[in-house]
């Protein structure tokens, strides 16, 4: 398991979203992702972002304004059928 640290300070939403992502997608399944951000509006969209992808928001916190968010990728379940 790794961590990547995505800097988004200064972007307005949907960009700290979407540019997370896109930095998810490049990850392996368990890796995190550590989010910088300054919109305030990110605290929700990033709840809701996880909810919706079946990522996992492990960590939320805010220190001089700068709101921190930590997700694990999702892991992808294999169904089992093979064609």
């Amino acid at each position: 398991m790794s961590e990547t640290l995505l800097d988004v300070r200064g972007l307005s939403c949907p960009l700290p979203v979407l540019k997370a992502n896109k930095a998810l997608r490049s990850l392996n399944a368990g890796d995190h992702l550590r989010v910088l951000a300054t919109d305030h509006a990110s605290a929700s969209d990033f709840r809701s972002f996880c909810r919706e992808t079946g990522h996992e928001l492990l960590a939320f916190g805010e220190e001089g304004g700068v709101l921190s968010f930590v997700i694990r990728k999702k892991q992808i379940h294999n169904s089992g059928i093979s064609g």
